[in-house]
């Protein structure tokens, strides 16, 4: 009698283990489309580059981000969205990375396609070795919660005038 208890208890706490684990939601970074992709927030194109990010709603609906700003200036503007996961490219692979396990830079000389100046790297390594060859400030994914992000006007102008000289050519 009491073996049978005992592995009735063991199979409960089993199948419990099991349900639970199995309600959790494993999200995937989409590929981003470079034709038709535009960011949630600008509207501009997003490039598959080391600049690009997204966010994964617990809906699975997917929304896309040109620069790692845009992504949390969205999310300043949504805080009720429920959030399945957020992904940015690392800025010299090229390869997903989960915002929570990434390190970032940020320097306002760094050009990124809506001015924050803010990349993203795989290991807290790679952010240094940058930040040692150029300049830039270590920031944590925590960090970025609180971080201020606003653009570089100055790097805004100068790319807009670039956009507007392409056009007249």
């Amino acid at each position: 009698m009491k073996f049978s208890i005992v592995k009735q208890s063991v199979l409960i706490f089993s199948l419990l283990f099991l349900i639970a684990g199995c309600g959790k939601t494993d999200y995937k970074p989409a590929a981003i489309n470079e034709k038709t992709d535009k960011c949630d927030v600008c509207h501009m194109a997003v490039k598959d580059d080391g600049f690009a990010s997204e966010i994964i709603l617990e809906n699975e609906k997917t929304l896309k981000f040109d620069d790692i700003g845009c992504m949390y200036k969205w999310k300043s503007e949504n805080k009720d969205e429920k959030i399945g996961n957020s992904f940015i490219k690392d800025y010299q692979t090229k390869k997903w990375l989960e915002v929570e396990k990434a390190s970032f830079v940020y320097d306002k000389s760094i050009k990124t396609p809506m001015a924050y100046n803010v990349i993203a790297f795989g290991d807290k390594k790679a952010a240094q070795d940058f930040i040692d060859k150029n300049s830039g400030e270590l920031l944590t994914a925590d960090d970025l919660g609180s971080h201020s992000w606003e653009r570089n006007k100055a790097m805004m102008e100068e790319m807009k005038k670039k956009m507007n000289m392409n056009m007249n050519h």
